[in-house]
Parts: C-alpha cells; sequence; structure tokens
C-alpha cells in the first residue's frame, strides 16, 4: 500500500519551505530556493495533517528564539550508514558546532569524512536535523544545502538566543 504524502508550502526568516508529510511522519522539509532545490514545486494539498501543524508550530518557535529542541516524528529514507550519520546530528546541541572530522570520529569511522559531508549534505530536514551545526575544521562555513548564508544565519540565530554573539564549538 502507498502512503499519501502532502505537502505545504510556508514562508520563513530564510524563505520559503516545503514540507512534506505522510498522515504520522515528516519526509522532508526543505528550502525552495535553495541551491540544493526539492523536487519540481509539488500540488500543495487541502488536508494539513497534524504533524505539519506540529511542525509549523515548531518552527515558529525556533525561529521566535522560544525553542531549541524539535520533537517530531520523521522517516528518513537512506542507507544503514545515512541513518547513523543523520542520528548524530541530532546530538549536536543547540548554538553549537562540530567539525565534519569530529562527525566521522562520532559515527566511530573517522577515515569517512568525505561521506560523512556528502550525507550531511544529504539531508532532508533541514534545521529540525541540525546539519547547519557541522562545519569545516578550521572553522569555515562550508557545506550547506540550504545555502551557506543561511547556515550563518542559522548560527547566528542560535548564538543570540543562547546570549552568544559569536558561534562556539562544542
Amino acid at each position: 500500500m502507498e502512503l499519501t504524502i502532502y505537502t505545504k508550502y510556508i514562508n520563513s526568516p530564510l524563505g520559503e519551505l516545503e514540507i512534506s508529510a505522510t498522515d504520522e511522519y515528516l519526509t522532508s522539509v526543505l528550502f525552495v530556493d535553495a541551491q540544493k532545490k526539492p523536487s519540481p514545486r509539488k500540488i500543495e494539498t487541502d488536508f494539513e495533517p497534524e504533524i505539519i501543524r506540529q511542525y509549523i508550530q515548531q518552527i515558529t518557535e525556533y525561529f521566535d528564539g522560544n525553542r531549541k529542541d524539535f520533537d517530531l516524528k520523521i522517516q528518513h529514507q537512506g542507507t544503514d550508514f545515512q541513518k547513523l550519520v543523520w542520528k548524530e546530528l541530532e546530538n549536536i546541541p543547540f548554538g553549537k558546532t562540530i567539525s565534519y572530522l569530529e562527525l566521522s570520529k562520532r559515527i566511530g569511522n573517522e577515515k569517512a569524512i568525505r561521506a560523512v559531508g556528502t550525507t550531511n549534505g544529504n539531508n532532508k530536514f533541514n534545521i529540525i536535523v541540525p546539519c547547519h551545526r557541522v562545519i569545516g575544521s578550521n572553522g569555515s562555513l562550508v557545506g550547506y544545502g540550504g545555502d551557506l548564508w543561511r547556515k550563518k544565519w542559522l548560527l547566528e540565530h542560535e548564538a543570540k538566543v543562547n546570549g552568544n554573539y559569536q558561534v562556539s564549538l562544542f
């Protein structure tokens, strides 16, 4: 049986977001005009499952500076390796950053740094699975599918919410 995927578009401080979900899980949250765009614009559905309403509420709280963690059911589609990397991203605290090398070490395979970077770039859950918190070993902002200006904005937003004015390394 094929699941129905519902799609909703919302505006955010970083541009339009495309939210896709089943009745129970988010299946993707992507920036519409990012360099790494979602597939061609989908038909927006009239029915809005509860999970999409929850997402809209939580992302609004995040942008307002009133939420640091997301409590949403998401469904990753990928290999076991990819799922391991994406799960580890969720362990990076709000307002902190780690390097791609550190992320590789955390999954137990320091030599997989390139595969970790590629997997990070294929994250389909912008902001809520915080791939924006992974930076280069030298502290540079590299490798964000939602465009580097958004990565910078998100890191500065989180630092400001935490009362800092500089991004801090974890």
